[in-house]
């Protein structure tokens, strides 16, 4: 080994040992006749300190080290002059005095600084990543996907759980996402896809009799990006022969609290996970992602608001729309500035507009108000006591600000679930530390798709319905509950699961409810359905977002922060400058034609 010491190590129980370091050059400072460097590895940064007295040679060497250059020093460790200490670094009260010094390799100047706080833009990160990686706090995220996935793999063994790999060059099954799509050479014309998940593969090793699987998956998805998608992304993927909805959740709630505890043991974590129906988080969040950690809860206020004389909330009203809002404690101050910036928010979101009702903190109740203490640009088209019944419905108080949106239930709800978070982030209202986990259940196992004319599936076409709903499946799809539910924290989607069909029939029915034809649904899924016919257990399980947790944890918002090698938010690799052409050899041998789309 070229160290028997890592940086991070010496403390003053060590004073007065010999060692031997290596790592980078994080900073250099000459000081007269001493040269001072912070030396940086995985674990750290260690002060070292060139005294000729004690190493001329190496003195003389360390004048010309620069940033990053790679060295082995070997010296004695000694207790920092007072004064002198940095009570802020672990090794900060003590220092290096070094003796010999071996430059194992040089570097060019960076292209930003080895810092935590370095501004630097993204595509730069992304193109220099082995150079960002290096920064303690990238350091640091890793360590801890590590350590989440370690856990996960100890508690699934312990759970009796057996890891299985499954293929990534597979069929194209589509999956509501685009594949990605490789040209297989061996076999002219056609093509194998990358998986958008495994689960035909791990309902398959359950008819196999695994019983309880597990893998950390690699999924690939052709779609638009935000921050929290990348066209490949890690899941913690498993399935359960012989269970129900709650076994599935009691291991998931069990894992995700023991992840939690050893990795944030400082955050706020429920006992148990709260649960929540779907069309119960869309009447009180508006989302199936709701954020639990404040409140600002929504009330819809319809027929009250339509009885006024505010033809915007009649229309809406007498064409079945939906009038919903909430209430933003103690902001009944806020000015036009700040009023119109949130109705330009509600617009980005989809709303024609936003209706706000301000209530001025003078007055000394709701039943107390009058005209002066009220601020609305509806405020001539309602009466008094229509707000004051609208105040009561929705639990506003004197010095709070109702924020009001009409038209279609779901536009009400998007427009108002972005705002809601957005004024939480605007009020500070939701703790970092609180790690606010809920399940979402019952949900519709269709959802109709205007664009397509026909009812899609929800979550995907895998999940059984509730066996009190199976008379609707033909005759009215649309009220169809399905066995599947979603794992959120914070406002994020966690996972999904579901029990899954493990019936030829059934499964053949959900098929044909969402168009399939009989040759698609042999050519797609003509392996699983004939598993089906050998006996295959009743089964369920999740795919969990290993990306999403570990940014959850990291207090990271984009999961490209936690992957070491991400894509840019145009799917774009600058450090390997991919994708990229390949040569017209490779085309050939694989018989694939080039055609460039018309600009």
């Amino acid at each position: 080994m070229y160290k028997d010491t890592n940086c991070g190590e010496p403390r003053e129980a060590t004073v007065g040992s010999q060692v031997t370091v290596a790592g980078w050059v994080h900073r250099r400072r000459d000081h007269g006749n001493l040269i001072f460097i912070d030396l940086r590895d995985r674990s750290g940064l260690l002060q070292v300190v060139f005294n000729p007295e004690y190493g001329e040679k190496a003195h003389d060497l360390a004048g010309s080290l620069r940033s990053e250059w790679v060295v082995q020093i070997t010296g004695k460790v000694v207790s920092r002059l007072p004064g002198a200490e940095n009570p802020d670094l672990p090794t900060g009260m003590v220092e290096l005095s070094a003796t010999d010094l071996v430059v194992l390799n040089r570097s060019l100047t960076p292209p930003f600084e080895i810092v935590d706080d370095s501004e630097v833009d993204a595509n730069t990160r992304l193109k220099y990543r082995f150079i960002d990686l290096r920064r303690p706090r990238m350091q640091e995220i890793l360590k801890l996907r590590h350590k989440v996935t370690h856990i996960m793999w100890d508690y699934l063994t312990e759970k009796e759980f057996t890891q299985v790999e499954t293929p990534i060059l597979i069929k194209s099954t589509p999956e509501g996402a685009r594949d990605y799509v490789v040209p297989s050479r061996v076999h002219p014309g056609d093509f194998y896809a990358l998986p958008q998940s495994p689960q035909q593969l791990k309902q398959l090793l359950m008819v196999s009799g695994v019983e309880r699987y597990f893998q950390i998956a690699r999924c690939f998805r052709d779609e638009d990006l935000r921050a929290d998608r990348q066209p490949e992304h890690t899941q913690l993927d498993f399935e359960m022969s012989f269970v129900h909805q709650d076994d599935v959740m009691a291991v998931v709630e069990e894992l995700y609290m023991k992840i939690a505890n050893e990795t944030r043991p400082d955050a706020k974590i429920p006992a148990t996970f709260p649960r929540l129906t779907y069309a119960e988080a869309m009447e009180r969040f508006g989302s199936d992602k709701p954020d639990l950690r404040f409140g600002m809860e929504l009330t819809t206020i319809t027929e009250t608001a339509a009885s006024s004389d505010a033809r915007v909330f009649q229309a809406v009203a007498s064409s079945g729309g939906s009038i919903r809002g909430f209430v933003a404690t103690g902001c009944g101050n806020y000015g036009r500035r700040q009023t119109d910036n949130l109705t330009e928010f509600a617009k980005s979101s989809g709303a024609q507009g936003l209706v706000f009702i301000a209530l001025d903190e003078s007055a000394p109740s709701i039943d107390a108000l009058e005209e002066d203490h009220i601020k609305s640009p509806l405020k001539k088209f309602l009466s008094l006591d229509v707000i004051k019944k609208i105040a009561t419905e929705m639990g506003a108080e004197p010095g709070d600000l109702m924020l009001i949106v009409a038209g279609t239930e779901k536009l009400a709800n998007t427009v108002l679930s972005n705002l809601r978070g957005e004024m939480a982030k605007r009020l500070d209202l939701a703790d970092p530390n609180e790690f606010s986990f809920v399940w979402v259940y019952d949900f519709p196992l269709f959802e109709w798709e205007e664009e397509l004319n026909k009812f899609e599936p929800a979550h995907h076409v895998f999940s059984s319905p509730k066996a009190e709903h199976m008379d609707y499946l033909e005759s009215d799809p649309g009220k169809v509950i399905g066995t599947l539910w979603d794992l959120v924290c914070n406002g994020s989607e966690m996972g999904s699961g579901s029990i899954r069909i493990h019936d030829k029939d059934l499964q053949t029915r959900l098929f044909n409810i969402i168009g399939y034809t009989e040759d698609q649904i042999n050519d797609r899924f003509g392996q699983l359905l004939t598993a089906f016919t050998y006996g295959a257990p009743p089964h369920g399980g999740m795919g969990l977002g290993l990306d999403r947790l570990v940014a959850i944890l990291a207090g990271e918002s984009a999961i490209r922060e936690v992957i070491a090698f991400p894509k840019t938010q145009s799917a774009y690799d600058p450090l390997f400058e991919a994708p990229s052409p390949i040569e017209d050899q490779q085309l050939e041998e694989l018989h694939v034609r080039i055609v460039m789309p018309k600009t």
